[in-house]
């Protein structure tokens, strides 16, 4: 396995949270499913869009240049903290075997809760797979999507490559700095083990699966965007989730890696601007 794995796999989490001026945010908390979960919120737009962050990410961490540059006359945009994540603590995050259930049903929640009638989603990474679910078993309620580093199975490959981040002190210390600044460094730790037995538990089921026969049930229009250098979810994953959802497309960036939506955030946000559009 390759040694820089853990920086190419969060490099998303190399930048520090990005200043956020110029324009109004709201960040609070609502009671949603027996929980308080975080969300932050900004622009005035009819068309309302949820960011679903990765593993271990938030709203904060991850979405930055979304939360600053998404056109705020066309749309509202909301970037939540998944239960255990981020702001949304307690409780602890823990990792059932339906914790993507659980959370595609949070996130749903928690747009009806703020009153939003219906949603598009941009999911990335866990939060990709999250939008998978909340789209296959709440058709009506998503009216489009993007999602980006998803898979719907585990693999062999895959496992391999959890296990190469499961232990946090064998990171780069820029990779782990913002993430112990979120967390203090024992969540961090504890949580990121959990989510390597939590993710690695699918690979027990049947084909690995994960979201594979929600696939055929989502209906709204889907756009997967691959980084072909993504070093975290092989291209694969994208080709099977373009072949069974229905309709959907596929956007393949060549320098693209796990968090092409930071790297190329022009690029990337002009692209989903387009979509929801």
């Amino acid at each position: 396995m390759p040694r820089n794995l853990p920086y190419s796999l969060l490099s998303s989490h190399l930048f520090p949270p990005f200043q956020i001026k110029h324009t109004s945010i709201t960040s609070a908390k609502v009671a949603v499913n027996g929980v308080h979960l975080h969300y932050q919120q900004t622009g005035e737009g009819d068309h309302a869009v949820l960011l679903l962050p990765g593993m271990l990410g938030s709203g904060e961490t991850d979405f930055g240049p979304q939360l600053k540059n998404l056109n705020k006359k066309l749309f509202t945009v909301v970037a939540w903290d998944p239960r255990g994540y981020g702001r949304s603590k307690p409780p602890d995050r823990d990792f059932p075997v339906d914790f993507f259930e659980r959370d595609a049903k949070d996130a749903v929640d928690l747009m009806k809760a703020l009153k939003f009638k219906k949603v598009s989603l941009l999911g990335w990474s866990d939060g990709g797979i999250t939008a998978l679910i909340a789209a296959a078993k709440y058709p009506s309620y998503i009216h489009k999507m993007v999602i980006w580093g998803a898979n719907a199975y585990v693999t062999d490959e895959d496992s391999m490559i959890y296990e190469g981040i499961r232990d946090v002190s064998k990171w780069s210390e820029r990779t782990r700095k913002p993430l112990e600044a979120l967390y203090g460094y024992d969540y961090f730790a504890r949580t990121c083990e959990k989510w390597v037995d939590g993710i690695s538990q699918f690979k027990l089921l049947p084909d690995g699966n994960i979201c594979r026969h929600l696939l055929p049930q989502v209906q709204c229009p889907t756009l997967i965007v691959h980084g072909e250098k993504d070093p975290l979810v092989p291209r694969f994953h994208a080709d099977f989730i373009h072949e069974h959802v229905k309709g959907s497309r596929l956007h393949l960036m060549p320098e693209g890696k796990h968090n092409l939506h930071l790297r190329f955030a022009d690029e990337f946000n002009k692209l989903a601007e387009d979509f929801l559009q």
